[in-house]
Formats: C-alpha cells, sequence, structure tokens
C-alpha cells in the first residue's frame, strides 16, 4: 500500500513537472496575450523603459496593455527597467486601434499612455514602437510603511537595544512578510519583492569580508601580530609617546589592508599587556590605536566597511582610494600623533621601567613567531591578494575574488598541514554576526531605496544644495561625519550610496568627489564617539572585561574634538585638492 501511494505522489509530480511548460505557454509568461492565435495578421511589438524622474530604471513596475478597451497583454518591467510585449492583430486593424499602457508600482503615481497606431513603424507585417515612461514618486502606504520599519531598526542599532544583527534581521523580516501579506491584499502596501531583496544584497562585499577574515584568521596562529607589538617596544626604546606613535603607525597601516574591527581585536589585548606592566592606564594607549585604527581604514578600498561599500556601488578601485584619500590620511595621523601629545602626554609620562633592556627581553620571550613556516606561506598568499586589489581595475575582477581565492589558497596550506582546525577557524574566526548584519542591512536599504525614501533624501539634499559643488560637498562630509559619530555608519553609508551617486551625475564639477566626502565623513565621523564605528565597541568592550571602562561622556570628551579636527583637515583637503 505505502509503494503503490509512492508511486502515485511520483506519477502526479511528473505530470505536473510535463504540464507546467504547457500551463506557461498558454499563459504566455510576461507576454500574455489574446492576439497570439489570430493567423496571418499584423505583429506588433512594443518596447521602451520605466524611470522615475532621478532618471534611475524602476523594476518590476506593472504594465497593462488594451488595445480598444479589450487587454492584450499585462507584464513586468525587469530589473533593468525595460519591457517587451509582443501581440497580434488582425490585418489592416492597427491604423485604426486605440492602444493604451498604463504602468504603475507602489510608491508611484500610475500613468497611462495612448499609442496612436498610426506611430507604428511598419516593416512587412512587423510593427514596432518605442515608448518610455516616467513615473514619479508618491508618498504612499509602502513608503511609510519601509520608513518607519527601518527608522525602528536604526534605533534599535543606535542605542543597542538588540544586537544589530537582529535588529537588521527583524526590519528586514517585517518589510517582506508586509510585502507578501498586506501587499497581496492592496498593491499600495508592496514594498518589495524577495527576487528584489536577493537582488539587493551586494556579495562583493560580503566574500571580501570573509575571505579576509579566513586569512587573518590563519596569521593569527602565527603570532606575527604579538610580534610586531614587541618590535614596536624595541623600537622605541622605553620612550612611551615614541611607542603609541609607532603603534598607531602599525595599526593604521594593518587597518588600510585588514579590516580594523580584526586588527583591534588582535592588538587590544597586548596593547592592556604592555601598558599594565608599565603602570599606565591602557586606555591611553587603546585609545589613540582605535581612532589610528579608523583613520588607516579610510585609506583604501578593504580598509573600513564604508570604503568597501562605497568602492563596489560606485565601481571605484583600490587604486583610486590610494590615490584620493591616502594624502589625506597620512595628515590625519600627523594630526593625531600632536593630539597625543598633548591629551595623554602627562599619563605617559608616568610610566615606569626600571631597566628597559631586560624588558625588551621578557617582551622577546613573550611575544615570538610561533608558526615560521605558516607565516611565510601567509605572507606569500597575502601578497599576491593585495597585488590583485591593486590590480584589480586592470583584469575587471571584483576585490571580493582575490580574498576568496587567496583564502582558499592558505586555508588548504594550513588544513593540509594540521597547523589550523577548520571547525574551530569557522566558528571563531569568521564573524558570522557581523556578515548576517551585512546581508540584512542591504535588504533594509533596499527596501526604503525601492519605497522612495533615499529619493526624497537626495531631493532634499539638492534642494538645499542647488546644484553647487561647494554646498553639496560640505554638506555630505559633515553630515556623514556628525550622524557617523552616533550612529553606526555602516547603515548610514548604505543610505547613503544612491543619494551620492545620483548628485554626482546632476551636480557638475562634482565627479567623485562626492564619493570621497562621503568616505571621509563616514570614516572619520565613526572616531566621535564609542559607538561610531565596531572597532571602538570592539575594543573598549575588551578592555572593559579587563577592568578597564570608559563611559559614552569620557570617551567622547577625549575623541569627539579629534574627530572635528579630522573633518575640517578632510574638508580643507577637498575643497583645494578636488581628487576625482
Amino acid at each position: 500500500m505505502y509503494h503503490m501511494r509512492s508511486m502515485k505522489i511520483i506519477t502526479f509530480i511528473l505530470a505536473l513537472l510535463m504540464l507546467a511548460p504547457l500551463a506557461w505557454a498558454s499563459h504566455g509568461g510576461k507576454g500574455a496575450n489574446s492576439g497570439e492565435m489570430i493567423l496571418d495578421g499584423d505583429r506588433v511589438s512594443i518596447s521602451g523603459s520605466i524611470v522615475d524622474t532621478h532618471n534611475e530604471p524602476i523594476a518590476e513596475a506593472e504594465l497593462r496593455l488594451t488595445v480598444d478597451g479589450k487587454v492584450v497583454d499585462e507584464f513586468e518591467t525587469g530589473h533593468d527597467g525595460k519591457y517587451l510585449s509582443r501581440f497580434t492583430l488582425e490585418k489592416g486593424a492597427v491604423s485604426a486601434a486605440k492602444i493604451l499602457l498604463e504602468a504603475r508600482k507602489a510608491s508611484f503615481k500610475a500613468q497611462e499612455s495612448q499609442i496612436e497606431g498610426a506611430q507604428l513603424a511598419r516593416a512587412g507585417n512587423q510593427l514596432y514602437f518605442t515608448q518610455d515612461i516616467t513615473l514619479s514618486r508618491t508618498l504612499g502606504p509602502a513608503f511609510w510603511i519601509s520608513t518607519l520599519v527601518f527608522i525602528l531598526a536604526y534605533a534599535l542599532i543606535t542605542f543597542e537595544l538588540l544586537h544589530r544583527t537582529i535588529a537588521a534581521m527583524l526590519g528586514a523580516g517585517l518589510m517582506m512578510v508586509i510585502s507578501y501579506t498586506i501587499g497581496v491584499l492592496n498593491p499600495e502596501y508592496h514594498i518589495f519583492s524577495f527576487e528584489r531583496a536577493i537582488l539587493s544584497i551586494d556579495m562583493n562585499v560580503i566574500f571580501l569580508l570573509m575571505g579576509m577574515m579566513i586569512i587573518v584568521g590563519i596569521l593569527k596562529h602565527t603570532g606575527v601580530f604579538q610580534w610586531c607589538a614587541y618590535m614596536s617596544y624595541k623600537l622605541a626604546k622605553g620612550k612611551v609617546f615614541l611607542l603609541s606613535v609607532y603603534l598607531m603607525i602599525f595599526t593604521a597601516l594593518a587597518s588600510s589592508f585588514l579590516d580594523n574591527v580584526t586588527t583591534m581585536l588582535l592588538l587590544t589585548g597586548v596593547a592592556i599587556e604592555i601598558c599594565t606592566s608599565l603602570s599606565i592606564n591602557p586606555l591611553s594607549m587603546l585609545i589613540p590605536l582605535v581612532l589610528a585604527s579608523n583613520i588607516g581604514g579610510t585609506s583604501t578600498l578593504i580598509g573600513d566597511p564604508p570604503n568597501i561599500m562605497i568602492g563596489s556601488y560606485a565601481g571605484l578601485t583600490f587604486m583610486d582610494f590610494v590615490y584620493a584619500l591616502g594624502m589625506i590620511c597620512v595628515l590625519c595621523m600627523v594630526a593625531l600623533a600632536v593630539y597625543t601629545k598633548s591629551v595623554w602626554g602627562k599619563e605617559y609620562a608616568k610610566a615606569r621601567v626600571d631597566n628597559v633592556p631586560e624588558y625588551i627581553k621578557e617582551l622577546q620571550a613573550k611575544y615570538r613567531i610561533k608558526d615560521p613556516a605558516l607565516l611565510k606561506h601567509g605572507i606569500a598568499v597575502l601578497i599576491v591578494v593585495v597585488f590583485l586589489f591593486l590590480s584589480h581595475g586592470y583584469w575587471h575582477m571584483e576585490v571580493s575574488i582575490a580574498a576568496l581565492t587567496g583564502a582558499a589558497v592558505l586555508l588548504t596550506i594550513a588544513v593540509l598541514g594540521k597547523k589550523v582546525d577548520l571547525l574551530e577557524l569557522i566558528e571563531k574566526d569568521i564573524e558570522w554576526p557581523t556578515l548576517m548584519f551585512f546581508i540584512f542591512l542591504f535588504i533594509l536599504v533596499g527596501a526604503v531605496e525601492s519605497s522612495g525614501l533615499l529619493a526624497l533624501i537626495a531631493d532634499w539634499i539638492q534642494k538645499l544644495a542647488a546644484g553647487n559643488f561647494v554646498v553639496a560637498c560640505a554638506l555630505i562630509l559633515w553630515v556623514a561625519a556628525i550622524v557617523s559619530a552616533f550612529v553606526d555608519n555602516i547603515p548610514f553609508t548604505a543610505t547613503m550610496l544612491p543619494i551620492v551617486a545620483y548628485l554626482s551625475q546632476v551636480i557638475p564639477g562634482a565627479e567623485n568627489t562626492l564619493w570621497w566626502a562621503l568616505a571621509l565623513g563616514a570614516c572619520f565621523g565613526g572616531n566621535g564617539t564609542i559607538i561610531g564605528a565596531s572597532a571602538n565597541v570592539v575594543t573598549m568592550g575588551i578592555a572593559e572585561s579587563r577592568g578597564y571602562k570608559i563611559s559614552f561622556g569620557g570617551f567622547l570628551k577625549v575623541a569627539f574634538p579629534y574627530m572635528i579636527i579630522s573633518v575640517i583637515i578632510a574638508h580643507i583637503w577637498l575643497m583645494i585638492v578636488r581628487p576625482s
């Protein structure tokens, strides 16, 4: 009995699979119409694009085509906003036919376009016509719901009421479930489709972060980062301020090629131990280091998540970032050294080391290279990966490909040589909550972009800037800096990407300079508060777990003034140099 029932189920499934293509053909896919059965008639093709008032393509817009009041086709635009409809009419009936094309989508005003039969171009029995339609935005239910959910998710992230990954997941889930429940009953509540949500995820960013996490996770087992801290102290010869400068330079350089969160994770414990042995407050060393990590991360495409997002969205290469932002970051590092001396100089003067050479020997014994062979392989792989980063524009290759390939090669070497445990590496060194946060954040931003919030903000900024490059650059730089100081710069950057892209196109002389204003504002602004950047939260969290706690106000008091100084330097640089 069980066997017969299984056979019936399998037969039923096979029948469905065989009938599905026939059912699709009878429906006509995205171009179903009743005129397909007319033989020897006039074949009509109507194509075009649906765009918004910013000339951006509108995906998944619903179109209905009627001829003399009879529906002949219903279809949707593709992800590029283009459409194509084919149908057949009786021979000679086109000239007198009244063809009406209706376009509609949630958060847009519906629009009808009438096509006169005489307007169609003829080639034998083939008739062609191109009709582009521009839809204007409207603040409908989908707009208000998506905006409200986005703001709530933002608030949960900002005030740490929920873990940022959970908050982003909750927001993305709510938007999709509303679209597929209330949005089905009333299309005005449909925010976006599941397909559109998936397309909004930038997998280049996800894979780049994953690849670099694996590479750094393997290098961590060699002890190279702790060894670099020892070398810094050795070069400083016991002079604490000089030590802090060396460590800041190393941190900035490391953060320009590695994720600054990872850099601080590796250096925080070492810095605390060194400061404890010197009898000074570790916070006097950790705060300058985390400020340096955010400055250093600004200088390259892969140094800070906002840069990764900007580069991927705007098509900017690794060397574009280096040329445009490298020198300004060097100037800000010089300013940081002076600022560190003025703020923490007295604390450094309290350092007590009775025998510097003896202490250097202790550090040498404690912080040494644990696995030279693995380190050699790791450096070789990293050199190749960095080379591909530098030249990826020439190869027309996404940077994530270089990162994943390097990670795969180094992981193969480490696992075959039994240097690392694969499961331990996957569980501990790949920051899955961070990757998940990015995925759901992209969906959140894709939703508000689809419903029109970003277009509204862009219109506001453009109106305020009035086409003036100087005003637009100042707005983007300072708004990004102030907002990123109090809100995680990752969601803010994701929100601003389409806005800056639009302004870069419509403001004369803007070119890529507005992208650099966004990068500098988002990255430098992260130095303003303890929650401004992920590296700040991670570093101060580790310090607190070791008994060295700093309050929100305490961090703000020493970090925010430097943030203002660095943004002023950036503003002057952008106005004078205008890097393109």
